[in-house]
């Protein structure tokens, strides 16, 4: 039989091929259907009436139209070679590693600042964390350019973020870099005890939880200092400890946490439902083998579901935690402290550093 590449293979191979596309496609069509299914819900009509959104029926029609023309259209035998070699070998590079433009974890200690009570004077204190670049720095900005805040940077890098931040045109005496570096747990509290050090008895009036790591093109998991997968450790456990060590502080002034979420977290939206793969966390498998845990002393905590390594479910997955936890924190403190807490959707920024390790096509589009 003529196979993929022009050659002669036998016919068993020829199958497994064939198979292989099928349950490739057939796997985009449940997907498809579902985020179709997703997006049925009522909504008042322009007559009063009560209206799909979007009708399942018309989308998953013209998905699958558009599914049957490139799938089944009937080019010539060296168009579907040359197609076939394509996008081999588009998958073959999705395979290999970029060059890695984020460093190593640094938990390495910063000396404690100790003249905050001065510095901040009567102004309400900030604390956001990833603000070097992207959301956490122009969100930083707004509340130091404002005047009732000072804020104080929490960044990796504390010699690059300070300039940053000059060059950005913070005003003067109106924040601080504190080293704190989410892939250490260590480092979390170290910076929670610098931090506590430079405010004094002063309460906590606001503390964002931005920073992320994205890591969509990697072929196996980075992991923190503690043995947790890079992402589900940056961007969740990192700030889950940070929030806990800070609740304290911001009972005092019934201050408000916020926690970056993001809309792929959710199945009922076009990038959770509908753009591969979406977020699910099982019955949370990954947990119960944590780094040093009974079930698997010397394991790696890879995916919350116990599965194998999927860069963008991780991201995804890690963002579900994050509002679970907002979810369960209003539930568990808001009524008793006053504090509160809220989840934000900040929508695709493609050209801030979150998204460094994306394909160009994908920065340029968005």
């Amino acid at each position: 039989t003529v196979g993929p590449f022009g050659g002669k293979e036998n016919v068993a191979a020829a199958l497994a091929w064939v198979m292989m596309i099928m349950k490739k496609i057939f796997g985009r069509l449940a997907i498809i259907a579902s985020a179709a299914r997703a997006f049925s819900f009522p909504t008042v009509g322009p007559f009063g009436g009560s209206q799909p959104l979007l009708s399942s029926s018309s989308l998953q029609t013209r998905r699958l139209a558009s599914v049957h023309h490139s799938v089944f259209s009937n080019p010539s035998q060296p168009e579907r070679r040359q197609t076939t070699v394509t996008m081999m070998a588009q998958e073959a590079k999705l395979k290999i590693a970029p060059k890695l433009e984020s460093p190593p974890v640094d938990s390495t200690k910063q000396f404690p600042k100790i003249n905050g009570g001065i510095l901040i004077g009567t102004r309400k204190l900030a604390v956001v964390t990833g603000a070097s670049s992207g959301l956490g720095l122009y969100g930083a900005l707004e509340l130091a350019k404002s005047g009732e805040y000072y804020v104080v940077l929490a960044c990796r890098n504390v010699e690059r973020s300070t300039e940053i931040a000059k060059a950005m045109g913070f005003p003067s005496n109106s924040f601080t870099v504190m080293k704190l570096e989410l892939g250490s747990l260590e480092s979390v509290r170290n910076f929670v005890f610098n931090l506590k050090a430079f405010k004094g008895p002063r309460a906590l009036d606001r503390l964002v939880c931005n920073a992320a790591v994205y890591l969509p093109a990697d072929p196996v998991p980075r992991f923190t200092e503690d043995g947790f997968e890079m992402t589900m450790g940056v961007n969740h456990l990192g700030h889950f400890l940070l929030t806990q060590l800070l609740l304290n502080d911001l009972k005092r002034s019934k201050g408000r946490v916020v926690i970056v979420g993001s809309i792929t977290g959710n199945q009922n939206t076009i990038g959770g439902g509908l753009v591969y793969p979406r977020a699910d966390l099982g019955n949370l498998k990954g947990f119960k083998t944590l780094p040093g845990s009974k079930a698997d002393p010397e394991g790696l905590f890879e995916m919350a579901d116990g599965g194998n390594f999927f860069g963008a479910k991780a991201y995804k997955d890690s963002k579900v935690c994050n509002m679970m936890t907002v979810q369960e924190l209003h539930r568990r403190y808001h009524d008793a402290t006053g504090v509160t807490f809220s989840s934000l959707y900040p929508g695709c920024i493609a050209e801030t550093g979150l998204f460094r390790e994306k394909r160009g096509w994908f920065r340029t589009i968005f």
